[in-house]
């Protein structure tokens, strides 16, 4: 009886999730045109072509540094600001809902507006920093050097709002008696921070890294809507991209499955070490 309730869900799963997975492993060893009939199985010559290509270096290379500073700055914002709001003030409450508002923006809007934003002849940011007289010209936030610094930007604004959710919700656990005995010993707020609220986070912390790396290593929609792929694109052209281009650009499915396959395996790897490096810290 208890297989044939979970027979539903098991039926779903391996149809959205399982079978893809598989198929997606069996394209990566044909070269297959991604409409037009016809395929041919080579083995692993895909996965030969594609590390041998310097544009999907190029690729991992953006990917890595796009992940890793966004997912810290994430961090370092949401925690400061789940900090900030668990502190009683008037106010409170508004403050938190409208922190969330990046977060419930639909990603092509919050996109847009930041296009608006951070637009060289009329946007908002070069007018306030020149009022300022912070910088004499207007900056080009969607030239080559500065692109992914925008893109940065915009991906920090919109999925900083997680890592404060998730950070709050367990500060407001956190037993209030720890933080009255550690101010009778006369620890400082910063002191309480380090001995008290930041191992309370631990085990939070290590699952935020985990899905915002994972998440933004896997980004695709807001690195497409900022550079298209092609073009000042080329330089945020991260690995989503680059096998979104290999299959629907360039017609080669095979090669597109194989990059999505070497993705899968990278992160996969990459959450082992990461698993193995906490099991060793918690001493398990």
């Amino acid at each position: 009886m208890g297989f044939l309730l979970l027979l539903p869900s098991l039926l779903v799963i391996g149809t959205l999730t399982l079978y893809p997975v598989v198929y997606n492993v069996w394209l990566s060893l044909l070269n297959k045109h991604a409409f037009l009939p016809g395929e041919k199985f080579v083995g692993l010559r895909n996965y030969e072509l594609v590390l041998k290509d310097p544009q999907f270096w190029m690729s991992f290379k953006l990917g890595v540094i796009y992940s890793l500073v966004t997912v810290v700055l994430q961090l370092v914002i949401g925690i400061g600001a789940a900090l900030l709001l668990h502190e009683s003030f008037p106010g409170r409450n508004f403050f938190r809902g409208a922190i969330l508002f990046p977060y419930l923006v639909p990603t092509i809007v919050g996109v847009l507006l930041w296009k608006w934003l951070l637009h060289d002849t009329y946007g908002l940011v070069n007018y306030t920093l020149q009022a300022l007289n912070l910088v004499k010209d207007p900056i080009g936030w969607f030239g080559q050097d500065t692109i992914m610094i925008s893109l940065i930007l915009v991906s920090v604004w919109q999925f900083f709002p997680f890592v404060f959710l998730t950070i709050l919700a367990r500060l407001q656990i956190i037993p209030p008696e720890l933080y009255e005995a550690a101010k009778v010993d006369g620890a400082s707020a910063l002191q309480r921070f380090f001995y008290i609220t930041l191992p309370q986070l631990k085990t939070v912390l290590f699952i935020i890294i985990l899905l915002r790396g994972i998440w933004m290593f896997t980004k695709f929609d807001t690195v497409w809507l900022m550079g298209g792929g092609e073009g000042v694109g080329l330089y945020i052209r991260t690995l989503p991209l680059y096998a979104y281009m290999k299959t629907f650009t360039y017609w080669q499915a095979g090669i597109g499955a194989t990059v999505a396959m070497v993705m899968l395996l990278i992160m996969a790897g990459a959450a082992a070490i990461y698993f193995k490096i906490y099991k060793v810290e918690e001493g398990i």
